[in-house]
């Protein structure tokens, strides 16, 4: 569970410093929606999954590139969790 908490802490730092500058940080919680909202639009998506598979050296799929795995931080941390 600590390595679960480890993927969430640093998926969380890099969606705040690079798509919510400025934003407070208790607002982006576990089950926040992110793609649904537009805070992850299309080419932010792509920044995300290859940050993902750089930091935590996975290899996210194209099916998996959608609202279903990484809509929220629980659903990415689940992706990664899933590939390591």
């Amino acid at each position: 569970m600590a390595n679960e908490s480890s993927v969430m802490h640093t998926v969380r730092d890099f969606i705040l410093e690079e798509f919510l500058p400025g934003e407070e940080p208790s607002k982006l919680t576990p089950t926040t929606p992110l793609v649904s909202t537009g805070i992850l639009d299309s080419l932010a998506t792509l920044k995300l999954i290859s940050f993902l598979e750089q930091r935590f050296d996975v290899q996210i799929k194209a099916h998996e590139a959608d609202e279903e795995h990484l809509n929220t931080l629980q659903k990415i941390c689940e992706l990664v969790d899933s590939k390591r």
